[in-house]
């Protein structure tokens, strides 16, 4: 017989190594994001029950924090930094041709999954600014034709 646990097997190593402690919480978030991809409910009610914590104060941890995720993760993610350094620079019309060509707002995810659109406040790189991250790659001093181009080559 499967045990209420069985669905986040993969998360008991973590919760085992922190002794199940509360003051782990962020850690276990952390560790539940990278094995499941995502926060769901589930896994936020799982997570409340082994560190016995109450479930609002779970997931007012995890809401807190910008990098906790509650749905999956797109399958393309495209970043544009707003530092200050990127925003001098453009990053308003590049915003403005992201949301053009993909039909999204800053801070939305299409509803098939396709892609997401966000910005950081800094990618680290001023000096070639402004700066774009789509998935794992950085374009560095992107231009709005540049990157519509950079869009148009992403696998549907």
């Amino acid at each position: 017989m499967a045990t209420a646990s069985a669905p986040f097997a993969a998360l008991e190593p973590l919760l085992l190594r922190h002794h199940s402690r509360a003051d782990a919480l962020i850690e276990v978030l952390h560790g539940a994001q990278q094995c499941y991809g995502h926060l769901s409910d589930p896994l936020l009610r799982h997570v409340a029950e082994r560190l016995q914590l109450p479930l609002s104060r779970v997931k007012g941890t995890a809401s807190f924090y910008h990098l906790f995720r509650f749905q999956p993760p797109a399958r393309h993610r495209c970043v544009v930094c707003t530092g200050t350094a990127c925003q001098i620079q453009g990053a308003p019309a590049l915003i403005a041709a992201m949301e053009e060509d993909l039909g999204l707002k800053l801070g939305a995810r299409r509803g098939d999954g396709w892609v997401s659109l966000s910005e950081v406040r800094c990618l680290g790189t001023c000096s070639d600014a402004p700066l774009v991250q789509i998935d794992d790659s950085i374009g560095r001093q992107q231009t709005v034709a540049g990157l519509r181009r950079w869009l148009q080559e992403l696998e549907p």
